[in-house]
This record gives C-alpha cells, structure tokens and sequence, in this order.
C-alpha cells in the first residue's frame, strides 16, 4: 500500500534554524562519518534534517521527534526538497525504551538538552551508549554554562526564560554534560565556540582494538 504524501503546508518554519544550518554542517562535515546512519534526537521541524542530509549524500538521515506536529513538518520537508537519503521521523522520546533503532553510526542532537528535563539528557546518553558502534560520535549544540557560569548575558536572560516557562528546563552546566559522556565511556572534543554563544560538543566512542 502507497504511503500518503504528506501535506506540505505541515511545514513549519524556525528562524534560528535558518542562521545556525551552516555553522552546524560546517563542523558536521568534520565529524560525521561519510556513510552509514546518522539519527537526528529532536529533530523539531525537519529543516536541519533535510539541509543536512542534501549536504552529505552518503548519509542515511534519520529523524525523529516525540511530537506528532513535528514528525508532520519532519515528513512535508522532506518531500519539498527532495531529498532521498531521509528517512520516514520516529516518534521517539529518548526516555523510552525501545527507541526504534538499534544501531547507529553516529547521534545528532541540537537545541534539545536545555529544552527539556535533566532526565531527557540522562536518557540520551545511556540510549547513545547503547547504540553507538566504537568509533561512533555524538554531537550536542546548544548553550551551555562554563564552571558554573553563563557565557553571556544574554544565555543568562534566555536561562531565566526557560525556567520561567519549566523549572525543569534550563542553560546546562558543560562540565555535567560531559560527565555524562563519560559515565557511557565517551569522550568528548575540546568545545567548539558557535555564533550567538552557542557550543558544538563532540563525543566519541573509543574506537576498536
């Protein structure tokens, strides 16, 4: 039976994904691998997924989102640009068990850990242990606090906002982030300074032998 093409005014529009797409694929090329399965956590609404996977054709793009609306915007924007290597969204909350998919090449996750509770980043972590292969990376964007600290005034403005909004929310302590990388015996790269103080965290499974 014919899948149903999504409806293409389900596309929804973020315009911080408009300004940080480059900077993101930039450091992408650098760590992604060239070929396998690449799956996106929060995918929101598909602009990343699509821009990224018509950027690296030997990649498999896998996106997923826990939202219904999202995975139909996910759907619309793939079908808009055409791209071939994006995969039909999961719905997939990183904190249930089964996710869906068992093994990975690599795990994308941008703007999601300070959107949602400490739990959520927990979650992530294990789930990425479980499914990353050696060699396989992690990549986290987002705002994060150094030694305790904001970066910036205005990441401590966007802070209060989001714990207005969820006292579960909140601008994430880097050196908490990382130690959850490291409880799944992953190591990250030096971090990576992103425009409007943002950071790119590279983690990395250590690879075999």
């Amino acid at each position: 039976m014919t899948r149903p093409s999504p409806d293409l005014a389900a596309r929804r529009m973020a315009p911080a994904t408009e300004r940080n797409r480059e900077p993101i694929l930039a450091v992408l090329r650098q760590v992604l691998p060239t070929s396998g399965t690449v799956l996106e956590i929060a995918s929101g609404t598909g602009q990343h997924a699509v821009h990224f996977a018509a950027a690296l054709p030997g990649i498999t793009w896998q996106p997923s989102d826990p939202d219904a609306t999202w995975r139909e915007s996910i759907a619309a924007w793939a079908v808009h640009a055409g791209t071939t290597n994006v995969l039909p969204p999961l719905a997939l909350d990183v904190r249930a068990e089964p996710w869906g998919i068992d093994a990975v090449s690599a795990i994308v996750c941008i703007n999601m850990v300070h959107i949602s509770p400490w739990a959520a980043a927990e979650a992530l972590f294990a789930g990425a242990g479980k499914r990353l292969g050696p060699g396989g990376v992690l990549y986290l964007y987002g705002p994060y606090k150094r030694d305790g600290a904001h970066t910036a005034p205005s990441n401590a403005a966007f802070d209060a906002q989001l714990r207005a909004a969820d006292a579960e929310w909140g601008v994430r302590d880097m050196e908490a982030v990382i130690a959850l990388g490291a409880a799944q015996g992953m190591t990250c790269d030096a971090p990576i300074p992103m425009p409007a103080n943002n950071f790119s965290l590279v983690f990395r499974k250590p690879a075999a032998g």
